[in-house]
């Protein structure tokens, strides 16, 4: 059960703060937080194939096999396995103290909207990519999250996706995310 923080109509698109488990939201596609080889081992990628099946992995594998590694700042796109949501998304998000951490995550952030609108999607829930093992400090993280929002959506006027949600589980990232949102969108 997922507890909304924040909800408000920014640019035509719905954005919502929450604080939940992402593997439970009801949208079109949600997005994990992954590593170039996407193996699904720990983190948020490892609840999702917990709660979504060995076929995410079974997926992502072949995926990898198929195309290379995703790189960092990219993202590749799953069937959703059991869970509610048809796809998953996998960005590859920045390791804190690799360079260039800000335009790393933009870029993933950006990638995962590419591959939601190219798959006609109307729906996608993300949650903190980078903040946890990755190292990314959680406040920049919230920012550079809604600074990349809002430029994509200026971005594409015209556009399938509808409703952007923003999921964490824990109290202190998902709080963090809903203070960004009020800062700047009231």
């Amino acid at each position: 059960m997922s507890t909304v923080l924040w909800e408000r109509k920014v640019k035509g698109c719905t954005l919502t703060t929450v604080q939940g488990d992402i593997t439970a939201e009801c949208v079109d596609a949600i997005v994990n937080a992954a590593n170039e080889q996407l193996h699904h081992g720990g983190g948020v990628a490892a609840a999702i194939v917990r709660a979504g099946g060995a076929g995410i992995q079974t997926e992502s594998t072949a995926w990898v096999a198929e195309h290379g590694k995703v790189e960092t700042g990219s993202a590749a796109i799953t069937g959703g396995g059991e869970l509610d949501a048809k796809f998953v998304i996998h960005a590859v998000g920045p390791v804190w103290g690799t360079g260039d951490e800000v335009a790393k995550l933009t870029s993933a952030i950006c990638a995962a909207l590419e591959l939601a609108e190219q798959h006609k999607l109307s729906s996608i829930s993300f949650p903190a990519i980078g903040s946890g093992i990755f190292g990314f400090p959680k406040e920049l993280c919230a920012k550079t999250f809604f600074d990349s929002i809002e430029n994509w959506l200026d971005d594409h006027p015209q556009r399938s996706l509808q409703t952007i949600r923003f999921c964490n589980v824990d109290t202190p990232t998902a709080n963090l995310f809903e203070r960004e949102a009020r800062r700047r969108f009231g």
